[in-house]
């Protein structure tokens, strides 16, 4: 599974530092929150928009290729971001190189996203029985990237704008390496409509509606999402102005969610071994209704914390079950479309959080963390 794995590990840190680097990137060299705010957004449209192209292309031409063309293809936008802020650093072009940056480096992801969660789960088919422990194993990769990856851009981001570029093209360039190793996926038949803005996205929703089990299985992953993203957007009024806690509390809430979820993901892998899909899925749902009833009703700062680490952990769990139960009912040869389709619906109920996001922008990035773990 090393075929699979150590180009998800460098793809997820590579997504990692581009996604909240960049816009911390762009603070450092324009000093505008306001233009800020515009990198995320120049970083998500796209991706947004870039959905129907890539889950079809990706059905089209298979994952590895696809995966290693969009790596590539980051990589050498990052290179010359790198280049161009080191001989300019700190005029005009400078802003300019860095807004286009995060528009560039938000399509090509969504790309590489889509063909290395394509790749993921024709390695959990694979794995048959033991599929859980594939998704687990991914799962796990994405959650530490998610908390590494931030830390780490900002880090290298006190050595200069040109080192922190550097570390990420050398990430993306050894993800495009590694994609040439991923055994190929599955490719749509011929016949299938293409050259259409949107195609893969047709084709994934009518995939999601001739599967009721798939339908099923995604208006649960998108009722949990709105329920989290619900409690992430009302998280820092709760935290600094009911608790009457500092802003880093709110961090400090979810660094803390975040690290109970690797543990439970790594407990859940060695209880679907001995108990199954269907009882541990339904202990983690149970489990995650109950603290989040019991956060809402937290009587003061500390009990909340462990109820919203308890119920990110049960929902990391809840995940690892509905990604493996995903994996087996997504036709092999409608994978990308269908991915892109069920990711954009699960997005939705993030709206929120968004808005909570570009209006504390002390939060937006362990929110925007919490976003990509989830679908």
């Amino acid at each position: 599974m090393s075929s699979i794995y150590l180009p998800r590990t460098a793809d997820a840190l590579a997504f990692a530092m581009s996604t909240y680097g960049i816009p911390l990137l762009v603070l450092a060299t324009t000093g505008s929150a306001v233009l800020t705010g515009a990198a995320f957004a120049l970083e998500w449209i796209p991706r947004l928009a870039a959905f129907g192209w890539a889950g079809s292309i990706v059905d089209r031409r298979g994952a590895s290729v696809i995966f290693h063309l969009a790596s590539l293809g980051r990589a050498v936008a990052l290179a010359t971001g790198a280049v161009l802020l080191y001989l300019y650093p700190s005029d005009a072009a400078a802003s300019v190189t860095v807004m286009v940056l995060a528009a560039a480096t938000g399509v090509l992801t969504e790309f590489s996203y889509i063909a290395v969660e394509t790749a993921s789960a024709a390695a959990g088919r694979r794995a048959g029985p033991r599929a859980h422990r594939v998704q687990a194993a991914l799962l796990g990769i994405d959650q530490t990237a998610t908390l590494a990856g931030p830390a780490l851009a900002g880090v290298l981001l006190l050595a200069g704008s040109p080192s922190m570029l550097a570390v990420v093209t050398v990430l993306s360039l050894l993800a495009a390496l590694l994609a040439l190793r991923t055994p190929p996926s599955p490719v749509a038949p011929a016949r299938a409509p293409k050259g259409r803005p949107g195609a893969g996205l047709v084709t994934g929703w009518r995939t999601i509606r001739a599967l009721p089990a798939l339908g099923w299985l995604v208006a649960g992953l998108t009722l949990s999402n709105l329920s989290i993203g619900l409690l992430q957007a009302a998280g820092p009024v709760i935290v600094v102005q009911h608790f009457g806690q500092f802003t880093t509390a709110i961090g400090l809430v979810w660094s803390a969610a975040a690290a109970a979820t690797l543990v439970a993901v790594t407990v859940c892998r060695f209880a679907l071994d001995r108990l199954g899909l269907w009882p541990v899925g339904a202990a983690c749902s149970v489990i995650a209704s109950l603290a989040c009833l019991a956060a809402a009703l937290a009587p003061d700062y500390l009990s909340y914390l462990v109820m919203v680490a308890v119920l990110m952990a049960a929902d990391g769990g809840l995940a690892v079950v509905l990604r493996t139960l995903r994996s087996r009912l997504i036709p092999p040869e409608a994978v990308g479309g269908t991915l892109s389709a069920t990711i954009l619906i699960l997005l939705l109920p993030f709206t929120a959080v968004w808005t909570c996001s570009w209006s504390a922008p002390h939060c937006c990035a362990i929110e925007r963390a919490s976003v990509a773990s989830c679908v």
